[in-house]
Order: structure tokens, then C-alpha cells, then sequence
């Protein structure tokens, strides 16, 4: 069975590839996709900015999770993981989440009521309950953390 201090080495380089990623992703790649859909749909162009400052938004709030989780590892290897430091943590992946959905529920209003077609609606509101699921799995998780904080702490005091 791998343990958790086993695991810690190889999420820390996906965590570094996937950063990697994200930032070329912010860069270069959502600029120069929604620079070549302005030019391909000039009726389309007023939203060039505004799509793209958006997308980079989105992809600033998953690099603040992943920074955030890099620092959870971080209390893991040193066994300080029941801990308010780690609260802190969880808390900014928490805010993280909480922002990207609202940003997200202004572009699902926004397209909702500009749509002919339901399809992009039905996916925005599929991502909507998503990441509103993962939000709120992420408060049940901190409330674990608390409890199994509050517990540790208990239990040292008593050793």
C-alpha cells in the first residue's frame, strides 16, 4: 500500500506539470485563441477581452488551488497537516473556488440569456453544479480538518 508520504514526491510533479501547463495555457494559448476569433468573427470581437479576461481568471484561481495544495503537502511531509496553518490553506482553496463560480455564474447568465441554442447553457449550468459540488466538498473537508485538528490537540494534551 502506498502511503502518504510515498505519494507526496510524484503529486508534487504533477502539481509542477500541471502549473506548467497553466501558465503557458494563460500566456499564450487563451490569448491567441480569442485574438484569432476576433479576426475570424469580427461580430464576435467585442468579446475578445472580455472572454479573455475571464478564461486567465479561471486558470489564476486553479493555480492558486494548486499553490494551495503544494503547501498542504508541504504540512503532510512534516506532519503538521492537523494543524491552523493548514486551515489557512484550505480556506484559500475554498475562497479560490467560491470566486471562479461566481465569475461563472455571470457567464452562465450572460450566455443564458443571449443563447439560441441550449447546448452551451446546459454545459455552463453542468459546470456550474460541478464546481458548486467541489466548493462544498472543500467546506466538508475543512470541517474534517478542524474536527481531526481539534481532536489531535485534545489528544496531546492529554499524552
Amino acid at each position: 500500500m502506498v502511503t502518504e508520504r510515498r505519494a507526496v514526491a510524484p503529486l508534487r510533479v504533477f502539481l509542477v506539470l500541471l502549473f506548467g501547463i497553466l501558465v503557458m495555457l494563460q500566456t499564450f494559448s487563451l490569448p491567441g485563441q480569442f485574438a484569432h476569433m476576433a479576426r475570424e468573427s469580427p461580430d464576435l470581437a467585442h468579446l475578445r477581452w472580455p472572454m479573455t479576461a475571464v478564461t486567465v481568471f479561471w486558470v489564476l484561481c486553479v493555480q492558486a488551488v494548486v499553490v494551495c495544495t503544494w503547501r498542504l503537502l508541504t504540512l503532510v511531509q512534516r506532519d503538521r497537516i492537523f494543524s491552523d496553518a493548514a486551515l489557512v490553506w484550505v480556506d484559500a482553496i475554498v475562497w479560490s473556488i467560491a470566486a471562479a463560480w461566481v465569475v461563472l455564474l455571470g457567464v452562465f447568465l450572460y450566455v443564458g440569456f443571449q443563447a439560441d441554442d441550449p447546448g452551451l447553457p446546459l454545459l455552463l449550468f453542468l459546470l456550474l453544479v460541478g464546481v458548486a459540488a467541489l466548493g462544498l466538498l472543500m467546506v466538508v473537508m475543512r470541517a474534517l480538518l478542524r474536527q481531526a485538528t481539534t481532536l489531535r490537540t485534545d489528544m496531546e494534551a492529554v499524552i
